[in-house]
C-alpha cells in the first residue's frame, strides 16, 4: 500500500507528470528540467526527490551534475504501470503537446552553457 500512495502522490502534481513525459525521449540534467517547467531550482528539486522516492525516476551523477531518466526494467509493477498508464492517458494534452516543442528545443540547448545559467 506504501508505494501505491506514493505513486500516487508523485502522480498528483502537474508540474511532476510533465517531468515524467519529458523523461520519454531519454535522461535530462536537472538544468534542462528546470528550464522546461520554469520554476525555481529548489522547487525542481523537490518533485524529483518526490518522483524518484516514488520509483518513476532513477538518478545518475556525473560531477555535478544530475540526470533524470525514466525508472527502468528493475522497477516495481506499480512504477512501471503508472508509467505506462500516464503515458497513454495524456500524451494528447494540449500542455504535453505543448511541452514537447519546448523539450526539443531545451535539448537542442548546450547542457553545460543552460547548467552555468543556473547554478550562479
Amino acid at each position: 500500500m506504501r508505494e501505491f500512495l506514493a505513486v500516487t502522490k508523485a502522480l498528483s502534481d502537474e508540474s511532476r507528470v510533465r517531468v515524467l513525459l519529458f523523461l520519454r525521449e531519454g535522461e535530462l540534467c536537472l538544468c534542462q528540467i528546470v528550464e522546461m517547467l520554469g520554476l525555481a531550482p529548489s522547487t525542481v528539486s523537490k518533485h524529483m526527490a518526490i518522483l524518484y522516492q516514488a520509483g518513476l525516476v532513477e538518478t545518475r551523477k556525473k560531477g555535478r551534475w544530475v540526470y533524470y531518466r525514466l525508472a527502468g526494467e528493475g522497477a516495481s509493477l506499480c512504477a512501471l504501470s503508472a508509467i505506462r498508464w500516464l503515458r497513454k492517458c495524456a500524451e494528447k494534452d494540449p500542455q504535453i503537446l505543448r511541452d514537447n516543442k519546448k523539450a526539443k528545443a531545451v535539448r537542442a540547448m548546450d547542457p553545460l552553457d543552460l547548467c552555468k545559467h543556473y547554478r550562479r
